[in-house]
């Protein structure tokens, strides 16, 4: 059985020099993510805000933290002081609230606009028109505590490979048109976030600046049982 450690390195190899690794952590123990910060990671990625805090304050400062879960409003505050980057942002609401607590707290945080590319309609995210709504908005052109850093977007979980391609080269058109049209002399906005454990070498090929892996670095989740 390999280590965290092992993992990592064997996936590093195959990753290239301009592609950013984040470790997925959620469901894992602050153990095992200091594990992996000790082997040289440092972003990492959660899906619940719950889980986030309860870790954050047991683990190095340094770490570099994506949020890349649904993100309620209500929790915005919660993880605004200390997260590097929410990857999940699909809605003005959403920005709006992370923008007004963040200025609060004398930050600026980096956002992805998530866009919805599966064919699974369980999956969150914009369309092309909502996204450009949410740009062309006056109230997004006020905002001065949040920084647009790019696109996330989750493929279909199948084995058809063909179909995955074409859902992350849907997301690299999303990404240039929204650079184009909106970003065009702005560096910052860089990012395409997508591919996990299963498709990140596809996302790679695809254009992907920033993988999301978790189970290859972790091994099998043990999701607890809700009672």
């Amino acid at each position: 059985m390999t280590t965290i450690k092992e993992n990592l390195a064997e996936i590093l190899k195959g990753i290239p020099a301009g592609t950013k690794l984040v470790a997925v952590s959620k469901t894992m123990p602050a153990e095992a993510v200091r594990e992996a910060y000790d082997a040289g990671q440092r972003a990492f990625g959660e899906n619940k805000v719950q889980e986030l805090t309860q870790k954050y304050p047991l683990l190095p400062a340094d770490i570099h933290w994506h949020f890349i879960g649904h993100l309620q409003t209500n929790k915005v505050r919660a993880i605004v002081p200390f997260v590097e980057m929410i990857e999940s942002v699909d809605s003005l609401k959403l920005l709006r609230e992370i923008d007004k607590e963040a200025a609060r707290t004398g930050r600026v945080v980096k956002c992805l606009l998530q866009f919805h590319i599966a064919t699974e309609e369980t999956k969150f995210g914009l369309d092309i028109r909502e996204g450009e709504a949410i740009l062309d908005s006056p109230e997004y052109k006020q905002f001065k505590n949040i920084q647009i850093a790019g696109v996330m977007g989750m493929a279909t979980f199948t084995e058809n490979h063909s179909l995955v391609r074409l859902e992350f080269r849907e997301l690299k058109r999303i990404f240039d048109h929204f650079r184009q049209k909106f970003f065009f002399s702005e560096a910052s906005f860089k990012e395409i976030s997508m591919g996990m454990s299963g498709d990140y070498l596809i996302a790679i090929e695809e254009g992907s600046t920033m993988v999301r892996i978790g189970t290859a670095i972790f091994g099998l989740r043990n999701y607890p049982t809700m009672t």
